[in-house]
């Protein structure tokens, strides 16, 4: 009975003693010396004082630059920006409670350990947000690591050099995130602010013996652009260096586009004549289009793979219709693909007013084979005339600004020959040329309303005749004209020759020599300039 007492009262005890501790907390919310959660000291602090306290702590962190290193290179970044976060979860609620609540047992522990200075640590979860580290080194990738350098080929005074490649790097995004998060959760972000990141090699492409394969001729061709002028000539030199040296392995696919732009004086264009909207301007780059015009014709006879090819909207001089390859901004480019089982390299030299390029790879194909290209027109489409009135002549003026020339339509056959037997001829493109208008300025101008009436009405049926009367009734009308000229004499004194007579092409496919082709053609220039694209 004794001990049962005696139990009781122990019992009766701890139960006061534990409601006693309760009551304290309620009364009491200020948290006990020594006591951290995380990094941050609360001791003395009120609950809402440490959240304010561990609050400001994960701002001050959130600003801390983290360095992200690699064999490569290495990049700094905000916590954050990595969507870093502080929870202290149910800690601030226990630093409170701690020595004040639980059984007479643990209170006494506790409270020994407040009064022997002992360091109370309260858990902080710091992590960040797993999708914004991914997304932060999908979009650096490149720089933290480098990629490989190719093997390649340098040709000089007629043989290839081998350049042996180096090796790169990737990163192992799923090793590289998971080393990120580690770190933020570690919280020790007074030891290091660094975090190597795991990468993987990326081998180079091009082995010596794979690239010693590269010497025969798949395909060569040549077109004329002697009679261009100095700024002409300068752009094709200038995109035939750019290609130059290019080397492709299978399954790679080239843009000429890209390759030439921008055409710009600072990359080695100057003003020259091109086609624009119909028209015939002063670009930079004038002229570039027989560069990869030139190189279209070398890939075909190599059967490359054309991936995209746009012909020119009016004829050009220096290849028969439908072998050419225009380029224009972004919407005309040239594009192609190895589609070989090994490397091929294109080799392009412009001078003595030639320009060629040749693809030199390995030869599979069966050497009784030939490929030839054939041009045919399909239809014509007749040029027009346009009158237009223009203010500022005196009536009686009728000045031929453009001359007619026809348009066309075309396709480009390729034919295949064994043992010189042809064995198949199928259309390879098509093509639409647009003409260029005759194109008659008459003057209006005039003292006289009566003339300026007459010439407008003459004008607006678009008949020459009619017009070239009216000029000549009305020429002497009103004060201050000037006498007309004897139209259907300027009109063509006015153009000029502005390309040669002749102008050969050299093709070559394979190992098979091609007979040169050669064609007249005559360009005629007109005020105020004439295309030489």
């Amino acid at each position: 009975m004794k001990k049962l007492l005696a139990g009781g009262l122990i019992a009766g005890t701890v139960i006061a003693i534990t409601l006693l501790g309760a009551k304290d907390v309620r009364a009491e919310s200020r948290i006990a010396k020594n006591v951290e959660i995380g990094k941050v000291d609360v001791s003395g602090l009120t609950s809402t004082e440490a959240e304010q306290a561990i609050a400001k702590y994960a701002e001050e962190v959130g600003q801390k630059q983290i360095t992200l290193t690699t064999e490569d290179g290495s990049l700094t970044v905000s916590a954050a920006d990595l969507g870093f976060t502080a929870d202290a979860g149910d800690s601030v609620n226990t630093a409170v409670c701690y020595g004040r609540k639980g059984n007479l047992l643990e209170r006494y522990s506790d409270k020994q350990a407040i009064d022997a200075g002992k360091t109370k640590c309260l858990t902080l979860s710091t992590t960040a947000d797993e999708a914004k580290v991914l997304d932060f080194l999908k979009k650096n990738e490149s720089s933290l690591v480098s990629e490989p350098v190719d093997g390649t080929l340098k040709r000089e005074n007629g043989e290839f050099t081998y350049v042996a490649g180096k090796s790169g790097h990737e990163l192992d995004m799923q090793k590289s995130v998971s080393a990120i998060m580690n770190y933020v959760a570690s919280g020790d972000f007074d030891k290091t602010d660094k975090v190597e990141l795991v990468t993987e090699e990326k081998k180079p492409r091009g082995t010596e013996e794979e690239l010693s394969a590269v010497k025969d001729v798949l395909g060569k061709y040549s077109t004329d652009y002697s009679a261009s002028s100095a700024a002409r000539a300068q752009n094709v030199q200038n995109g035939a260096s750019k290609i130059n040296g290019t080397l492709l392995y299978p399954g790679d696919k080239f843009s000429v586009a890209t390759a030439l732009n921008p055409m710009t004086a600072e990359n080695g264009y100057a003003p020259a004549p091109s086609y624009e909207n119909g028209s015939v301007v002063d670009t930079y780059g004038g002229g570039i289009c027989q560069v990869s015009t030139t190189l279209y014709n070398a890939v075909i006879r190599s059967e490359l793979k054309v991936l995209k090819r746009s012909a020119h909207s009016m004829m050009v001089h220096y290849v028969q219709p439908s072998q050419d390859a225009a380029i224009a901004g972004t919407y005309k480019d040239f594009q192609f693909e190895n589609n070989t089982k090994y490397p091929v390299y294109i080799e392009g030299a412009a001078s003595g007013g030639i320009i060629t390029f040749t693809v030199y790879g390995k030869e599979t194909r069966d050497p009784s084979r030939t490929v030839d290209f054939e041009s045919e027109t399909t239809d014509t489409i007749k040029a027009e005339t346009k009158i237009v009135a223009d203010s500022t002549l005196p009536v009686g003026t009728v000045t031929q600004t453009s001359s007619a020339k026809d348009g066309l339509k075309a396709r480009l056959w390729k034919i295949v020959k064994v043992n010189g037997k042809e064995q198949s001829r199928t259309v390879f493109n098509n093509s639409v040329y647009n003409p260029t208008n005759a194109v008659y300025s008459v003057g209006t101008k005039s003292d006289s309303s009566e003339a300026t009436a007459a010439m407008q009405a003459a004008i607006a049926t678009n008949d020459l005749e009619q017009v070239r009367a009216a000029a000549a009734k009305w020429k002497n009308a009103g004060a201050g004209t000037e006498t007309a000229e004897d139209d259907s004499k300027t009109d063509e004194s006015k153009k000029n020759t502005t390309s040669s007579d002749k102008k050969t092409n050299t093709q070559t496919s394979g190992s098979t020599a091609k007979k040169s082709e050669t064609r007249t053609s005559t360009t005629k220039k007109n005020t105020p300039a004439t295309k030489k694209n």
